[in-house]
C-alpha cells in the first residue's frame, strides 16, 4: 500500500508542474501576442509617415524631371543662338572681304590677309589702322586695330 501511495504522490505532483508549465507557457504566449499586437499597431501608425516620405519623393522627382525637361529646352535654345551667331559672324565677315576685295588700298590676296572683323564700339571712333599699316576712314562694323 505505501508503494501504491508513494506512486499517487508522485503522479500529482508530476501533474501539478505539468500543469504550473503548462500556465506558465500560456501566459508566456499570452504576453508574445500582446508584444506582437503592438508593434503591428506602430507598424500602422508609421505607414502615414513611410506614406509621405514616399509623396515627398515623388514631388521631388517631378520637380527633377520638370527641371530636366527645362534645362534640355535652353540647352536646344542656345545651341539655335549660336549657330544664329556663327551664321551672323559669317556673313558679316563676307562683307568684310568684299570691302576688303573691292578696296585698292587692300591687298586680300596676300598670304598674312585677314579681314579686320573686330566689332566697333562706334563708327565716330575715325580711322581704322591696317595690321599692313594702311590708315582709312572708319567704316561701320569696324575699329581700329590695337
Amino acid at each position: 500500500m505505501t508503494t501504491v501511495l508513494i506512486v499517487i504522490i508522485a503522479l500529482v505532483v508530476i501533474a501539478v508542474i505539468v500543469g504550473a508549465v503548462l500556465m506558465l507557457n500560456n501566459r508566456h504566449r499570452t504576453k508574445r501576442h500582446h508584444e506582437a499586437t503592438a508593434i503591428r499597431h506602430e507598424a500602422v501608425a508609421g505607414t502615414a509617415g513611410a506614406r509621405e516620405s514616399e509623396l515627398h519623393a515623388e514631388e521631388a522627382e517631378e520637380r527633377a524631371e520638370r527641371a530636366r525637361v527645362q534645362a534640355e529646352r535652353a540647352e536646344r535654345e542656345a545651341a539655335e543662338a549660336r549657330q544664329g551667331a556663327t551664321v551672323e559672324q559669317a556673313a558679316y565677315e563676307d562683307q568684310i572681304r568684299e570691302a576688303d576685295r573691292i578696296d585698292p588700298k587692300v591687298d586680300h590676296k596676300s598670304e598674312e590677309y585677314a579681314p579686320d572683323t573686330t566689332p566697333v564700339d562706334s563708327p565716330a571712333d575715325g580711322p581704322v589702322e591696317r595690321p599692313d599699316g594702311d590708315v582709312r576712314p572708319e567704316e561701320p562694323g569696324r575699329r581700329r586695330a590695337t
